[in-house]
């Protein structure tokens, strides 16, 4: 879909209609044909307690979706508590998850409820379910189960009435093969699934999604109307974003905030996406002007980027991000569209040093 020249003006095909306090829930951007299956299974979902599990890369909006359902659901009025497993230390998980009572462990002088006791009657949003230690585990499962859970150090039994809604970017099926996630908890949570795609396989809603955070962004600093011009939506709509939709978002507010007047030039989008490097041939000027179609016609070698696993891509992606920012994690994380935490875990994945660059 082209970038729009003004603020999006996005009709009911382009959108799923959710009620709720936030603005962006009302309106989940999504017009190709994969988002729309995926507006239809959720409003079918949404009213059940069916435990529902997202699939899908990071920063493809698993947690959006996850809030539409909670507030399309019948526990709508109840809390929506969201937790990012991968960044829970682990030595912390269960007294952060299940809570504990005063005298349970050196530090614990008072008794606290724990997260998934704070989502009674509501929804409980596990991102990251991957990342779970297999203790934790074992406790979720028969929590799931019974509808009850025991704090830390405490012999009572409570009650609670939870809806689990959980997302992961792994292959869970996989994990388990390989003893590192519980077949059983995997079927308990795997009832309704839902894979999100990735930006690069549905780029006819590119050009929505930036229109939609241009205006967006407009109207809450006070600026006048943005638009694109047709260059810098070009760019946009040939990146294959790596960091999906978060990263666009960063990507759009970056262009943004650096604008000068009402429009959007090539020059004010971050770097990356003015020089997509991976997607070029080779080095200099020649290769990053060279066009899709010679790239198409030239043979790929083992050594081109058009012959790489995606996997390589990612890696060699997130290296060249973390040079250009001398190593700062932080500043990586944030062009990149996902956090420190996940960054760090792809760093480990990937073998690529933390001072890279």
């Amino acid at each position: 879909m082209p970038i729009r020249t003004g603020p999006i003006r996005a009709g009911r095909s382009a959108t799923a209609e959710v009620a709720g306090p936030d603005p962006f829930l009302r309106n989940i951007v999504g017009a190709s044909p994969k988002m729309q299956r995926i507006f239809r299974l959720v409003a079918k979902v949404a009213p059940t307690d069916s435990s529902v599990l997202l699939l899908g890369e990071s920063g493809t909006g698993k947690e959006i979706i996850a809030r539409s359902l909670h507030l399309q659901s019948r526990r709508a009025d109840g809390p929506f508590v969201a937790v990012n497993v991968g960044a829970l230390p682990e030595s912390l998980i269960e007294s952060e998850l299940f809570g504990y009572v005063r005298g349970a462990f050196t530090g614990a002088t008072q008794d606290r409820v724990g997260l998934i006791e704070s989502a009674d009657h509501g929804t409980l949003f596990l991102d990251e379910i991957g990342d779970m230690p297999l203790p934790a585990q074992v406790k979720l499962l028969r929590t799931l189960e019974g509808n009850e859970l025991r704090r830390l150090g405490d012999n009572q039994l409570r009650g609670v009435d939870v809806r689990v809604i959980a997302a992961t970017h792994r292959d869970l099926l996989a994990e388990a093969a390989a003893g590192r996630f519980r077949h059983d908890l995997y079927y308990r949570l795997n009832v309704v699934q839902i894979e999100l795609p990735p930006l690069r396989e549905r780029r006819e809603d590119v050009g929505l999604l930036a229109s939609y955070f241009l205006d967006r962004f407009a109207r809450r600093n006070g600026r006048p109307r943005l638009s694109f011009l047709p260059e810098a939506g070009a760019l946009l709509e040939r990146y294959d974003w790596p960091g999906n939709v978060r990263e666009l978002e960063n990507a759009v507010e970056h262009a943004a905030a650096v604008a000068e007047g009402t429009v959007v030039r090539p020059a004010d989008l971050p770097a990356a996406v003015r020089a997509p490097r991976l997607l070029t041939r080779g080095e200099g000027p020649a290769a990053a002007a060279e066009t899709p179609a010679t790239a198409a016609a030239a043979p790929a070698t083992a050594d081109q980027p058009e012959s790489w696993s995606l996997a390589r891509v990612e890696a060699e992606h997130i290296r060249r991000v973390l040079a250009r920012h001398r190593g700062n994690a932080t500043a990586a994380a944030r062009q990149l569209g996902i956090s420190r935490t996940t960054l760090w875990r792809k760093l480990k994945q990937y073998g690529i040093p933390r001072t890279a660059g």
